[in-house]
């Protein structure tokens, strides 16, 4: 914060356009939004976009950094903040601006929850298709912020693909908007595209159109069909012939054997004193298994019977197949219950270069203490990698960097790894991010032109 200002002089100039009961300066208060052990000096919750505006445009002014926030599931992602001077709750946009269940669209807040939409959706037996953890808690703003998804992007893609519309306030206290209410509009830039996975860096979200779905089993059932392999090459085998069959799963996830311990239903956190290092599998354990969801009527399901064939070891419907997708989208959040200095990463790769990738995640969580487990979309090349400490002994801040290094550079060419949780001090000793890409120019241009002074979640990201 300038040394001509004090959190207090901005807390009432922030009072002035929310209202006080909307603004947070008690220190206690503010630890609960404290992003890898920084604390904001000032917390904000604006109810719309001309507020929001405000905001911003006086943060621009006195050259603040502003982190946005939402339902807080994601702010682990990202390096240290360098400074949080404002940050900015966006719970408070969290009313449903329109829906037409005819015309499958809705537009909503950009702090509503997943949870709130899809239960307002369900009345007309619709839904919206992404599945991360903790959907009572996040936001649509954060989940495009961070372009987030589940096993369910296998077959409806990610939120680009149904995001028709979308309205923000750029770093300089800019209301635009980009898209529009229905699903074919070809009017202007594809801002959508631009925000969606800028991390908060080039604009605050206020609200969000998207396009809507059926719900799958509206008409039918869901079934879960899960078959295990020996090894990775025999699983990945079976995955390329589903390709190249006439099925049509709604998910096809690859998970390892490790994986299945964190695959009960959500829990509470433990007492840290509780936190208990990973064991080694041992090798007859070392299995990998696909997981295939499929919806429809019994002459549907009797089809996926008959072209899995003998391959399926057990089949789940009902309440335990709900329970087990919830808890493979939940991995990530359970294994850091489990583990308090666990690393995860998330791997994006070819799908042919699946098990390459796979492999130089093993060797470098094993060559550095750690144990490796993995779940992720088996077709799109999208993981979700835990590297799990093997001693009851935190891991050195090195440990981390090592095996971060080690990995990337053994990575398939095109491939990433970026950290999305590790431990704070671990953070000082390596970019969360890997590799600049090569688009980094245009990238800081594109930034200079809608956050001009850069007070957009400053230093925490890319650009």
């Amino acid at each position: 914060m300038n040394a001509t200002l004090t959190a207090s002089s901005v807390a009432r100039e922030l009072t002035a356009i929310c209202g006080a009961e909307h603004v947070t300066e008690d220190a206690e208060s503010l630890a609960q939004f404290a992003i890898d052990e920084t604390v904001p000096q000032v917390a904000v919750a604006p109810a719309s976009a001309s507020e929001v505006s405000a905001v911003v445009s006086l943060a621009a002014k006195e050259n603040l950094v502003v982190v946005p926030s939402g339902g807080f599931t994601q702010q682990s992602i990202g390096n240290i903040p360098a400074a949080i001077d404002i940050l900015l709750d966006t719970r408070r946009l969290n009313r449903i601006e329109h829906y037409d269940p005819g015309d499958l669209t809705i537009g909503v807040g950009a702090g509503c929850t997943l949870a709130e939409i899809n239960r307002t959706l369900s009345e007309h037996g619709q839904f919206l298709p992404v599945d991360p953890p903790h959907p009572e808690r996040a936001t649509v703003g954060g989940l495009l912020a961070t372009a987030a998804h589940g096993p369910l992007r296998h077959s409806y893609g990610g939120l680009r693909d149904f995001c028709i519309g979308i309205s923000f306030v750029t770093g300089d206290g800019i209301i635009a908007k980009g898209g529009g209410r229905v699903v074919k509009n070809v009017a202007g830039y594809d801002l959508m595209k631009l925000l969606i996975g800028s991390h908060g860096t080039l604009a605050v979200m206020s609200s969000v159109n998207f396009k809507v779905f059926p719900k799958p089993d509206r008409h039918g059932e869901l079934r879960t069909f899960e078959m295990e392999f020996a090894s990775l090459s025999e699983a990945l085998g079976f995955r390329d012939r589903l390709r190249q069959s006439p099925l049509a799963p709604m998910c096809l996830e690859i998970v390892s054997s490790r994986t299945l311990e964190y695959s009960a239903e959500p829990t509470a956190p433990r007492d840290p004193d509780e936190f208990a290092p990973a064991q080694p599998l041992p090798p007859e354990s070392a299995s990998w298994r696909l997981l295939l969801r499929a919806a429809g009527s019994e002459t549907v399901l009797a089809r996926y019977r008959r072209e899995l064939g003998a391959a399926v070891g057990r089949e789940l419907g009902g309440n335990g197949e709900a329970a087990l997708w919830r808890a493979i989208a939940h991995f990530a959040p359970a294994v850091l219950e489990r583990h308090r200095n666990a690393m995860v990463l998330s791997l994006s790769t070819t799908p042919t270069a699946v098990e390459s990738a796979v492999a130089a995640a093993q060797q470098a969580a094993m060559d550095n203490n750690f144990i490796p487990a993995f779940v992720g979309r088996a077709a799109i090349g999208a993981l979700t990698v835990a590297f799990i400490p093997l001693s009851v002994d935190p891991p050195s801040a090195m440990q981390y960097a090592t095996s971060v290094s080690a990995l990337r550079s053994a990575l398939p060419e095109d491939a990433t790894a970026v950290v999305t949780n590790c431990p704070t001090e671990a953070k000082r000793h390596f970019d969360t991010w890997g590799t600049t890409r090569n688009d980094f120019g245009c990238m800081r241009a594109v930034k200079r032109a809608l956050d001009p002074k850069g007070i957009l979640n400053r230093g925490r990201f890319l650009v």
